[in-house]
């Protein structure tokens, strides 16, 4: 597939994904209290998405992930988070 072709197909799904991103950070930095976990990893995503070069899509999904390697005897909620809270033991 061309650059063109790509561009054909999935530019206007991606840009519309993009302006839902720069919402989503609009709407939590108008937000008041504390930052989380969660809201630090999505920014050091960003971080990795604007570094450009290959393998965005790895490096964003590690940014989220837990890079531990024993598991621990109970979790911390009752549901997934989304993100790696390094502050849970």
């Amino acid at each position: 597939m061309t650059k063109k072709q790509t561009l054909d197909l999935y530019f206007l799904t991606a840009r519309h994904l993009l302006i839902e991103v720069a919402a989503f950070m609009d709407r939590v930095d108008r937000s008041e209290g504390e930052e989380d976990f969660r809201i630090i990893a999505f920014r050091k995503a960003v971080e990795e998405l604007s570094k450009g070069g290959s393998n965005r899509a790895e490096r964003i999904l590690n940014v989220f992930s837990d890079p531990t390697t024993e598991p621990v005897e109970k979790s911390a909620s009752k549901s997934a988070t989304g993100a790696y809270n390094p502050a849970f033991k």
